[in-house]
């Protein structure tokens, strides 16, 4: 199927890690998974979680004003608890908190997106299986996975029941407009009848987006937390923590700066992506304030250089300028990244095209450009004049070259 224009067109979304392990702040259900905290600790969360406070439109305003246009929560982790009052499994918050956030986004227009775990660590009918080719020396971990001599295939069709009966509910109820998917490494395409689930899912939303975890239906590639050196060819999001957990964790205070953020962001949709930045709300629905005032500070850098964002298309190869770029759609104006103060000129390499025009973005200011050097068929460098003091922007300054006719690039090595 055709790749959503909406969600190439995105550029930002809000990933929102929310669930029972933001009570005593944990990790979301490696914790247990890995005993460092006993399993019966981390399920009495379930007792004393509140979301007291919860309040999704709150939520989406402030995505908004981040400059979103889509966000994912976590509907079910590993764990296996269920944020909406789901009729499979025992596990769930007792309450329907996705409805109202779906319900919240699109008042202000942005899309849906559910995370859901393929794994759930705590089903009784979950470890009775392995995946396959899986050497038999490896160790067992209890909740996932059993020996190979305990295999029980009739308990393992109990719990794709449930799986489907769950995922049934969500694109019934709520007709998601992306499915994040996680857990893909506990078992083959095979066993998790991936095609079965996508044909399901779709029935209900023919438009939906799946990113890579559901392998063969996936949509669009998921790096996780490492920007990549080399974007993917094709559509793709980077994932990301504003500090170093994905859910809320008291001790974790390792906030990245708002400079490094807008830089993760311009280097991504430079590369052709999407930046899916996470925020770990508290047990009580509260998004910390720290992650509040990055989400707020991003939204008015993407406010203020909205014309290199949206409808833009992954810019410049590396080589031709130091910093990201993105592209307009009709491949007529460039625009250029600048991290730092420009201690000279700006050098553009390899444009073939002429420019017409190169003015800092948000302020309007002209720039003096020429080109120098070129022969035959190898063009010369451009040179931009550097803004003055006054025009930079203290986290990143954009420069928009406008072209006399589509970009054309010079890739070639010269005459030797």
């Amino acid at each position: 199927m055709p790749m959503q224009h909406w969600f190439t067109d995105a550029k930002l979304g809000i990933f929102v890690h929310w669930g029972i392990y933001a009570v005593d702040g944990v990790q979301e259900s490696w914790s247990f998974y890995d005993d460092i905290v006993p399993h019966d600790r981390y399920m009495s969360q379930l007792e004393r979680f509140t979301g007291a406070r919860y309040d999704p439109r709150e939520w989406a305003d402030l995505f908004a004003r981040a400059g979103a246009r889509y966000a994912v929560l976590t509907t079910r982790h590993h764990d296996g608890v269920a944020l909406w009052d789901t009729e499979f499994g025992d596990l769930s918050l007792g309450k329907d908190y996705i409805g109202p956030y779906a319900e919240a986004l699109r008042e202000k227009d942005l899309k849906v997106g559910f995370y859901y775990s393929h794994s759930d660590w705590n089903h009784p009918d979950y470890a009775t299986t392995r995946k396959p080719g899986r050497p038999p020396e490896q160790e067992d971990n209890r909740y996932s996975e059993c020996a190979a001599e305990d295999e029980d295939l009739a308990a393992w069709e109990r719990f794709i029941a449930y799986r489907d009966g769950q995922i049934r509910e969500l694109a019934s109820r709520y007709r998601p407009d992306l499915m994040w998917f996680d857990g893909e490494w506990d078992r083959s395409e095979e066993q998790w009848r991936i095609p079965e689930l996508a044909a399901l899912i779709r029935s209900y939303n023919p438009d939906v987006v799946f990113n890579a975890r559901m392998l063969s239906e996936g949509d669009y590639a998921t790096p996780e937390q490492g920007a990549p050196i080399e974007p993917p060819s094709g559509p793709w999001e980077l994932c990301l923590t504003i500090n170093d957990s994905w859910g809320y964790q008291h001790q974790d205070h390792n906030h990245k700066s708002l400079t490094q953020l807008v830089r993760y962001f311009t280097e991504t949709i430079g590369g052709g992506g999407n930046l899916l930045l996470d925020v770990g709300p508290m047990e009580d629905g509260t998004i910390p304030q720290p992650q509040v005032e990055r989400l707020e500070g991003l939204g008015e850098w993407i406010a203020k250089h909205a014309e290199a964002v949206y409808g833009t298309v992954r810019g410049l190869p590396a080589g031709h300028h130091y910093g990201p770029s993105t592209l307009s759609a009709d491949g007529r104006t460039l625009y250029l990244t600048l991290f730092d103060i420009p201690r000279a000129e700006i050098g553009v390499r390899g444009l073939a095209t002429p420019v017409r025009k190169v003015t800092v973005l948000g302020t309007g200011t002209d720039l003096a450009h020429r080109v120098v050097g070129g022969l035959h068929e190898a063009v010369g460098v451009l040179w931009i004049d550097p803004p003055a003091e006054t025009d930079l922007d203290p986290h990143a300054t954009v420069l928009a070259v406008e072209l006399d006719g589509e970009l054309e690039l010079y890739r070639g090595a010269g005459r030797f």
